[in-house]
């Protein structure tokens, strides 16, 4: 079984910077979208970032010119870089990827990102 490991998470300044990173534990076949989810207390889980097999990225109105999604195919790794953090960015990150004509999905367990103001 697949498992995917956040990390990078932890407590910065508004304005700051961080970057975070998810590994998976082995690789994965047949990716269709990698993706980067957070979920604030008593919110909705929402969708942050994601990038295609072919490399296309979207992103989240809320982050668009300040956060940047990345991945290294040969260290199985997803990235997502984070700059000019607020403190709305605040939240539970988490990173999934959907495999296999999107019939596969796995979640990691989630990393904390809290910003301070």
């Amino acid at each position: 079984q697949v498992q995917l490991v956040e990390s990078g998470g932890g407590l910065v300044q508004a304005g700051g910077s961080l970057r975070l990173s998810c590994a998976a534990s082995k690789t994965i076949f047949s990716i269709n979208s990698m993706d980067w989810y957070r979920q604030a207390p008593g919110k909705q889980r929402e969708m942050v970032a994601l990038i295609t097999s072919g490399g296309t990225t979207n992103y989240a109105d809320s982050v668009k010119g300040r956060f940047t999604i990345s991945r290294d195919s040969a260290k199985n790794t997803l990235y997502l870089q984070m700059n000019s953090l607020k403190s709305e960015d605040t939240a539970v990150y988490y990173c999934r990827v959907l495999a296999m004509g999107w019939t596969k999905e796995y979640w990691g367990q989630g990393t904390q990102v809290t910003v301070s103001s």
